[in-house]
């Protein structure tokens, strides 16, 4: 099945998966890697690509970052808004209802992030509009799906077009640009709703803009 991706697929994903009522998705911890990549770093200015439900960038607000926050469902960014509310963290997170495959930030930030995010482009031409908004010597992290074989995501397989592999992403980082820091893949459980254990096949890249 070949998803869209687009504003419609978002808004409904976000009232299918989550429907159970608002808030419903406030205990939901941000993704691992995030703590793990980014604690050496002195926190500035971040965006977060495809925020969904905030738990990203309410916990780098809450470490001192200053973020944009930018994802195409207005029931996502709902959520993701009244998190940063109840953290105490509202005023250091501005929320960006938008298409990232047209929107543009119009600067350029210390920290880049994107978490499972996909747009309604190619993936890897996704990442590669995301590493242009990274400023000289600041970070773009990556966190995607790689493709295996049962491998989960969203509540379902997820499609081709969805997962990248290592040498996707680095491929894609000229080496006289950019210095790689990490990459790696990792294979970690997470509890969907229902309480069953779903396996979550990860792809992670961080790398520096050289000055």
């Amino acid at each position: 099945m070949t998803h869209g991706f687009d504003k419609d697929y978002w808004e409904r994903h976000w009232h299918q998966a989550h429907g159970i009522g608002p808030g419903a998705m406030a205990g939901s911890a941000p993704h691992p890697y995030l703590a793990s990549e980014t604690s050496s770093l002195v926190p500035g200015t971040a965006l977060d690509a495809g925020c969904g439900t905030g738990a990203e960038a309410v916990w780098l607000a809450s470490h001192g970052w200053l973020v944009t926050a930018v994802d195409i469902a207005p029931e996502a960014l709902a959520r993701a808004a009244e998190r940063a509310t109840n953290s105490g963290v509202s005023e250091r997170v501005r929320w960006v209802d938008a298409d990232l495959t047209v929107w543009a930030p119009g600067t350029r930030f210390d920290l880049v992030t994107t978490h499972y995010a996909h747009p309604a482009m190619p993936q890897l031409a996704f990442y590669d509009r995301l590493s242009a908004w990274v400023a000289p010597g600041g970070t773009l992290l990556i966190v995607g799906h790689l493709q295996t074989s049962g491998a989960t995501g969203h509540g379902h397989h997820p499609p081709a077009e969805a997962s990248v592999t290592l040498t996707d992403i680095t491929a894609g980082l000229d080496d006289t640009e950019w210095e790689i820091t990490t990459a790696e893949e990792h294979l970690r459980t997470v509890t969907a709703p229902g309480g069953h254990a779903v396996p979550l096949h990860d792809v992670v890249v961080r790398a520096t803009r050289r000055p």
